[in-house]
């Protein structure tokens, strides 16, 4: 690679970084490394586990869940992205990365991106599904399914090559400290030698319009959902429709709500370390937590599991 000219100064980009992570003594690293460990294992069993109940129970071969398994998938890929470098970084004095093992991480910009758009898809489902529910096996075919879902993830391509592409056109040539616990867009503009206004509107520009026309969506169909279970008289399918559009809304309020102050609102985090708690949350703590959500509020999930776990016990 040709060296960059910073006025008569001629200096060579960097080819390595160091992820300083979380600050503490080895007491300290050993006890994040037990407590990120513990919640990955949770967020890949509990993941894997929902992949592999939809997958096997023919009863869960529906919309909702061909998505909710892109979902378990999607929360599985972004963590996994992260995870086993940083707990390999928090036994370890070397915390080098290098310039292709950081781009790599930008994995993590096509997962979530994709999440955010699945996210609007299965609100888009449920709506169909309640508001019009004699067109909803016509509407939310196997083949609109799979389109929707395809374009979920043209969409995280998209933006992850953008972000990839902007950020690691820009020379690096002062310190190599990246001051997170991975290779994230925010904390690698900073280690810039040039100027990032570009990359900082790109950021904001396609995070929000992202965010914005997701949440819209969202917005619109549950909107429209309200409406339609209040007019129901069935106090019971009320009830029963409430508990499913529950778990979903819950899922959609953890995972923008952290990303929203991540990305979408600059200065909304006063420090890199309050970054780094809220990006613990949204790439460890939720992958976690969804399958829960989606299992506890779920009946139709849970006698999912009862019967595989009847017919393993069987055999």
């Amino acid at each position: 690679m040709s060296p960059y000219r910073n006025g008569n100064l001629s200096v060579m980009p960097l080819q390595e970084f160091v992820l300083d992570g979380f600050q503490g003594g080895l007491q300290t690293q050993a006890l994040l490394f037990a407590l990120f460990l513990a919640l990955y294992m949770v967020a890949v069993i509990g993941n894997l586990a929902m992949m592999v109940v939809i997958t096997l129970d023919a009863r869960l071969h529906s919309p909702m869940y061909f998505f909710l398994k892109n979902l378990s998938f999607l929360d599985l890929g972004y963590s996994s992205v992260i995870y086993p470098k940083m707990l390999t970084d928090l036994l370890s004095s070397s915390r080098v990365i290098t310039l292709g093992g950081c781009a790599t991480q930008f994995l993590l910009s096509l997962f979530l991106t994709t999440e955010g758009v699945l996210l609007a898809a299965m609100a888009y489902d449920r709506f169909v599904a309640i508001c019009s529910p004699l067109h909803y096996p016509i509407s939310m075919r196997p083949s609109v399914c799979a389109r929707l879902v395809l374009g979920c993830y043209c969409g995280g391509c998209l933006n992850s090559i953008l972000q990839a592409s902007f950020t690691f056109s820009l020379p690096f040539c002062s310190s190599n400290h990246i001051d997170h616990f991975f290779c994230d867009v925010l904390p690698l503009l900073k280690l810039a030698c040039a100027e990032t206004t570009i990359n900082d509107l790109l950021l904001f520009g396609l995070c929000g319009r992202i965010i914005v026309g997701t949440m819209l969506v969202i917005f619109i169909s549950y909107g429209y959902i309200t409406v339609t279970i209040l007019r129901m008289h069935s106090g019971g399918g009320r009830h029963k429709l409430f508990s499913t559009c529950g778990s979903h809304m819950t899922a959609v309020s953890l995972f923008y709500g952290t990303v929203f102050v991540m990305y979408a609102q600059p200065g909304a985090v006063a420090s890199m370390e309050q970054g780094k708690v809220v990006s613990v949350f949204y790439t460890l703590v939720i992958p976690m937590l969804n399958p829960l959500i989606y299992s506890l509020r779920n009946k139709d999930v849970k006698d999912a599991l009862w019967r595989l776990g009847q017919r393993h016990t069987a055999t």
